[in-house]
């Protein structure tokens, strides 16, 4: 059961270049698209409202 043609396991690999230069792209703008949103939709001044307060009864003894 010899065989002449080449294995399937050949130690050529397919060129990756394309592959990693698309996977760096998708990965900055997964970390940048976020940072950004957040930076272009969140106000620059923050209304704080006041706290209620309500008198407390007194204890009846």
């Amino acid at each position: 059961m010899e065989s002449t043609e080449s294995s399937a396991h050949s130690s050529d690999k397919p060129p990756q270049g394309l592959a990693d230069l698309v996977g760096t792209a998708i990965a900055l703008l997964t970390l940048t698209i976020p940072l950004y949103a957040i930076a272009r939709y969140s106000s620059n001044s923050v209304e704080v409202m006041q706290q209620v307060t309500y008198p407390l009864p007194e204890a009846r003894e």
